[in-house]
């Protein structure tokens, strides 16, 4: 098994978070992974996204150019990789914020109102992850407990406090993908 993902959005919206997430709750489950971040020099408002490889097998190369799963924040991400997703992967809008629709019929939208799931938990910086479950319920990796467990363990102890809110939101991020 081999899965490929890009998560892609503005600096500051969590996107490199998510993909740490999903490489560690991978490698918590014994899998290989891989997590290659890209951002431009201003970060936060500018362009940032990761790939993360997950497989059974060592992963010969970091390099994700078609990806099983693409999740994008904003709508210059959609606009630059919608294209990059494999037929018959999936896409994952954060429609809160884009304007648009995809314009592939051979892949699977979802499209997700992280900021709105969010604000409605009460964790208005939670779409990150409200988004990361909408992922997780549509190319199911891992566990709820090893997200949950990764998670801990990328926050450290000094972001404990924002444990529960983010188990808030990725559990409602699940359960607005099904």
């Amino acid at each position: 098994m081999e899965k490929t993902f890009i998560f892609a959005g503005f600096g500051g919206q969590g996107m490199l978070l998510i993909g740490k997430f999903v490489a560690m709750a991978c490698m918590l489950d014994g899998k290989h992974v891989s997590w290659l971040p890209s951002y431009g020099p201003e970060m936060r408002g500018g362009t940032a996204n990761c790939s993360v490889i997950v497989s059974d097998d060592p992963v010969a190369s970091p390099l994700v150019d078609k990806a099983d799963v693409i999740v994008a924040m904003n709508r210059p991400s959609l606009d630059k990789f919608e294209a990059h997703v494999k037929p018959g992967g999936i896409l994952v809008i954060n429609s809160s914020i884009i304007d648009r629709k995809a314009v592939r019929d051979d892949i699977t939208v979802v499209y997700c109102d992280a900021n709105g799931i969010a604000e409605s938990i009460g964790n208005p910086k939670g779409a990150n992850v409200a988004i990361l479950g909408a992922t997780l319920a549509k190319a199911p990796v891992t566990s709820v407990d090893s997200m949950m467990e990764a998670i801990r363990i990328e926050l450290g102890e000094k972001k404990a406090r924002f444990l529960e809110g983010n188990k808030k939101a990725l559990l409602a991020g699940m359960e607005a993908a099904k």
